[in-house]
């Protein structure tokens, strides 16, 4: 890459989700990433139609901060101090008793100590701890959902299929032609040549 450039030289001018230079329309740009993660699953992986279907009481789900707990499909809010807040299995909320049942009395959510902000990523559970990955969390309490509906065992397959399509939409190929990215401010400045498709990501 050349040591200067201009941006009236750059075909497409993405941005993170972190409102640096613009502010989101939150409610509908977090349809369209849980859309196209969901789509995938209906079309490649043969998850019901149903999980396309949301009313607008459906995002008062959402909310950062929550850990979706891969072992069992739990979802669960924490205190400072690791402390089970309140839990979900899918998107049904969790009595206090089964809170007790699943994390003890004390209701000690046993990860929070590998839980920092530099590590909230594992096999056992994921963070979201971001606008932009939170439809992500929608996505898979709906999931349990769909899987307890069918009678399928709850454990941590589900989370593949998630990754996949995270992957399919990320997936660089989707971009055709020459590519350079680069990081300015927080954001991603991609001057391209000949772009002759671009997918929902």
């Amino acid at each position: 890459m050349s040591e200067y450039f201009s941006l009236s030289d750059c075909d497409v001018i993405g941005f993170d989700l972190d409102h640096t230079l613009c502010r989101y329309h939150l409610k509908e740009t977090s349809r369209l990433i849980y859309d196209s993660f969901t789509r995938y699953l209906v079309e490649h992986k043969d998850y019901d139609k149903d999980l396309l279907t949301l009313t607008p009481a459906t995002w008062d789900f959402c909310f950062k901060g929550l850990v979706v707990d891969l072992e069992d499909g739990n979802l669960v809010k924490l205190a400072e101090d690791g402390t089970v807040l309140r839990a979900t299995h899918g998107t049904n909320n969790l009595s206090t008793e089964e809170i007790i049942k699943h994390y003890s009395p004390e209701r000690e959510w046993k990860y929070f100590n590998s839980l920092n902000t530099s590590f909230t990523r594992s096999t056992k559970y994921y963070f979201y701890d971001n606008y932009f990955d939170l439809p992500g969390a929608l996505l898979c309490a709906r999931v349990v959902d769909m899987l307890r509906k069918r009678g399928n065992e709850v454990n941590s397959d589900f989370w593949k299929d998630i990754v996949a399509a995270i992957d399919h939409n990320y997936n660089t190929s989707a971009f055709k032609g020459r590519l350079i990215a680069c990081s300015i401010v927080g954001h991603y400045v991609v001057k391209s040549v000949h772009i002759s498709r671009i997918t929902l990501i």
